[in-house]
């Protein structure tokens, strides 16, 4: 497996359980999410910037060291 910092821009939801969902959906596009937090929200445009820790498999399978 290998380790990435990712982050991502996503919607302001009505709800915040439909905001983690949001947020949960779009970091599995990336990888298995390991942690994730909201490191600010952006009033005018309603988007929250997330930082992530994500997991993914190396293409040979092998672990990474």
């Amino acid at each position: 497996m290998t380790t990435h910092f990712i982050t991502a821009e996503i919607d302001v939801q009505d709800t915040p359980v439909k905001l983690k969902q949001a947020i949960e959906t779009e970091l599995e596009k990336r990888g298995e999410p390991l942690r994730w937090a909201v490191t600010s929200v952006e009033g005018e445009t309603q988007k929250a910037q997330v930082e992530a820790i994500v997991t993914t498999e190396d293409s040979e399978g092998l672990v990474s060291a």
